[in-house]
């Protein structure tokens, strides 16, 4: 993969269409790309590399853009293996190359690139350096904790490029046609998403800077409209909701508790909820979930207990909300129980611990499977959160 951002700056990244999973836990149905760009001037520069099974490919990619020429600079903007595991192919093949990172990702060298000696070799950039290229020169600001804390972001003055790091990635290869809103949206709140705070702060480093592209380390190049990415990155980063509208999320051994949580699905629709949507977490990618929770105003937990406590799909469900930072909601639980029901006390509990979460109550009960009684409290709860919404 080779995209040019111009004449003198290309993306000589890959397109990784075999890897199923990131971070061997999200699901990758279109692939994953990993972003490397070289700027061609008086001293050339790349800006970081690949993952280590994309390397080959890489450098045939660096070779053919090069042309012959060397470059002086590796700018490492984050040192997760994903991006970093070239340098030592890149050290060895270029013996003059100097590596340019913040403080922390020099200290992290040794422990992803042990056998290299890097003494002589590295050059410390802070918040506000800037590194001249010829025609081209780079501004460096810092991004701890977006998503590591060694992280950098870059800006191109000349052609007012945005070197962005991990920030405005996506799931998904650099030129699938996509919709970039939603699978950014899965990658920013699994993979970024627990910093908001951080984003927000980078975010505001960068607000009057006028910028071309925006060149993340993962998916495509980001040239027209950018203020909508832009404001999409702020709503997210703020915890706030995309979308006025109720996830009705659900796990269910028998269908005793989907048919309750598609009876509240159906009532929200009949009271003029517009946006509803109905997820079996039994079924779909727990990522996808995360990422639809974060998305809408509301939400409904319905869940099954299961040995004396809470249906392991919804337990999962919760646990990665409350390790993402999940905040600011309105929720409604629901749970079912033939004997004993304690999933609606694990349920509650568990979304307690998180930051600022509107429990409706009461808790709905079902004994096994609807009936008159716990068809009436499912109604209630549909007008409560309706009330809520409006």
């Amino acid at each position: 993969m080779t995209l040019h951002i111009s004449s003198s700056i290309r993306c000589v990244g890959v397109n990784d269409s075999h890897t199923t999973l990131f971070e061997s836990q999200y699901p990758l149905p279109h692939g994953m790309s990993y972003n490397s760009y070289l700027i061609l001037d008086q001293h050339p520069a790349i800006t970081d590399t690949v993952d280590s099974h994309s390397i080959d490919q890489w450098l045939i990619h660096l070779d053919h853009e090069l042309a012959g020429k060397e470059p002086e600079y590796l700018i490492v903007h984050h040192m997760e293996p994903d991006h970093t595991a070239g340098i030592k192919a890149l050290m060895t093949r270029y013996p003059k190359l100097t590596i340019v990172a913040s403080a922390a990702a020099i200290k992290m060298l040794p422990q992803f690139c042990s056998g290299l000696t890097f003494e002589g070799r590295t050059q410390t950039i802070r918040e506000g350096d800037s590194l001249n290229l010829g025609t081209h020169t780079l501004q460096f600001f810092a991004a701890p904790m977006v998503h590591w804390p060694e992280v950098m972001v870059s800006y191109e003055t000349h052609e007012k490029v945005l070197f962005s790091a991990d920030a405005f990635g996506k799931f998904g290869v650099a030129d699938y046609p996509d919709n970039w809103t939603d699978e950014a949206r899965r990658y920013y709140f699994n993979i970024v998403g627990k910093y908001g705070p951080q984003v927000t702060s980078l975010l505001n480093k960068l607000e009057n800077i006028e910028t071309n592209t925006i060149a993340p380390l993962h998916g495509p190049l980001l040239r027209n409209d950018l203020a909508r990415y832009l404001s999409i990155y702020k709503t997210w980063a703020s915890y706030k909701p995309e979308t006025t509208g109720v996830l009705v999320a659900y796990a269910s051994i028998y269908g005793g508790t989907a048919r309750a949580a598609q009876l509240l699905a159906r009532t929200l629709t009949d009271l003029g909820i517009q946006e509803v949507a109905v997820m079996d977490l039994c079924v779909c990618d727990q990522s996808e979930a995360v990422a639809q929770a974060f998305r809408f105003s509301h939400l409904i937990v319905a869940a099954p207990t299961y040995d004396a406590t809470l249906y392991p799909a919804m337990h999962d469900f919760l646990y990665h909300l409350q390790i993402k930072g999940y905040r600011d909601r309105t929720v409604g639980v629901i749970e079912n129980g033939s004997w004993a029901p304690t999933a609606g006390r694990i349920m509650t509990k568990m979304l307690s611990e998180m930051k600022n979460i509107d429990i409706v109550t009461p808790v709905v009960t079902i004994h096994s499977q609807l009936n008159s009684k716990s068809i009436e409290s499912i109604q209630q709860m549909a007008k409560d959160i309706c009330n809520s919404i409006h």
